[in-house]
């Protein structure tokens, strides 16, 4: 029997544009396997890709987490300043 496949879209927003990248993978497939696909690793620089900073629709999710038809993983880069920082300096 053949393997099905689905579309996913992988997106990794940093300082300039977005990159966007529709990947085919197999049904059952995962937020890793899809990153994989889609080449970006080799695009980004060393440790952009790390798994505690992904997510699916704006949802953190873990790297084996299984992907639907149409989802959008998103590859999230770390803070460049603390939340609570950045109010701090507003507010003085």
């Amino acid at each position: 029997m053949a393997d099905r496949t689905m579309l996913v879209e992988v997106v990794f927003a940093g300082a300039g544009q977005p990159i966007r990248r529709e990947v085919a993978i197999s049904e059952g497939g995962t937020v890793m396997q899809a990153i994989e696909a889609s080449g970006l690793m080799s695009v980004l620089a060393a440790g952009s890709v790390d798994p505690a900073r992904l997510g699916v629709f704006s949802r953190r999710v873990p790297p084996d987490h299984v992907l639907q038809a149409g989802d959008r993983v998103e590859i999230y880069r770390p803070l460049m300043l603390d939340p609570m920082e950045a109010r701090r300096r507003r507010a003085s």
